[in-house]
């Protein structure tokens, strides 16, 4: 299997060779995907393209230990748990590989994070030592050309005396937010923010207020701040790698990571482009857990292979999924 520093290095034309590459590599050597692709019936000899592989539901990463090989790990991200359904759990074996996915995904859509002030409106996040988002906003603040304005925060005031000082200034400055609690600052704050300060939401409402649409609530945004676009973070635990929205909902991947939608009911069947269904996610920097991974995320692909997130849907049922629930040697977490 190839070095995994080269994984950065991906591009459209290479991207099958090392997807299958991977895929070989862990159909042996994971434990709770080899079982999983078994159940399906699957021979991974016969995959010849990245749309056949077979994707694990990420339910599982609630039930089992998802690891490749059998070396240790460094950090456990976990979830949030809104939904009472228990928490995911990520092994992280190299954090410092994790690390350089996460701040490369940023440079290849944001260019050099060291022109850049971070501020963070994360409530619900930041008190919480296992958070994947806040390991990944942390690292972006260390490399910050102004390291003693970085600020994680949840007083309205402080942050917008924050971001009144660069308003009308040149500094390029981007808020990450929790989805609700920028709702919450846009209720209590007004002011109109410049075009060098990007507002940035991640993590949706999390069941705290009214369930809006993404539209609904960019146009909510833009309209309390006075900017014309509003960005999203597409992440989650079980990822090492970031989607971004510049305008419009429209996420798109880097180089290796790619998204498609499925059928919900079956982790082997695609949609065709344009068609909602559950998003299947390749993550090539999950060498070291599970590189195909089929979300509870309701979206659709789009054929400049943007893709948009439309909901949420029930993945329990899904074939194979209820199997691996009491799958034989798998540890359960």
């Amino acid at each position: 299997m190839k070095n995994q520093e080269t994984i950065f290095s991906i591009t459209n034309s290479t991207f099958n060779e090392f997807a299958l590459d991977i895929f070989q590599y862990q159909a042996v050597n994971n434990p709770v995907y080899k079982h999983f692709i078994d159940l399906m019936g699957i021979v991974p000899s016969k995959i010849t393209h990245f749309s056949e592989i077979p994707f694990l539901p990420i339910e599982l990463f609630k039930t089992h230990k998802i690891m490749t090989g059998s070396g240790s790990f460094a950090r456990i991200f976990e979830s949030s748990s809104t939904t009472g359904s228990g928490m995911s759990k990520h092994y992280i074996q190299d954090l410092e590989f994790c690390k350089s996915s996460f701040l490369k995904c940023f440079e290849y859509f944001y260019g050099s994070i060291d022109e850049f002030v971070f501020l963070a409106l994360l409530p619900g996040y930041t008190e919480r030592k296992t958070s994947s988002l806040i390991f990944m906003v942390q690292s972006l603040m260390d490399i910050s050309i102004r390291k003693v304005d970085c600020l994680f925060t949840t007083d309205f005031n402080q942050l917008s005396t924050y971001l009144k000082k660069y308003i009308s200034t040149n500094q390029k400055v981007i808020l990450i937010g929790v989805t609700w609690a920028l709702l919450d600052l846009a209720s209590e704050i007004s002011m109109t923010l410049s075009d060098n300060i990007i507002l940035m939401e991640t993590g949706g409402m999390k069941g705290r207020k009214k369930e809006f649409t993404r539209p609904e609530v960019h146009e909510l945004l833009k309209k309390s701040f006075g900017v014309s676009q509003i960005h999203s973070e597409y992440g989650m635990t079980e990822l090492q790698s970031v989607a971004y929205a510049k305008n419009d909902g429209l996420f798109y991947c880097p180089p290796w990571m790619s998204v498609m939608a499925g059928d919900t009911s079956d982790p082997c069947q695609l949609k065709e482009t344009g068609k909602t269904g559950n998003l299947r996610i390749i993550d090539l920097a999950n060498i070291h857990s599970c590189c195909f991974i089929a979300t509870s995320d309701l979206g659709k692909v789009n054929p400049d292979s943007s893709f948009e997130i439309l909901g949420r849907t029930d993945y329990s049922d899904a074939r194979g999924c209820s199997l691996m629930m009491a799958g034989p040697n798998n540890e359960s977490v």
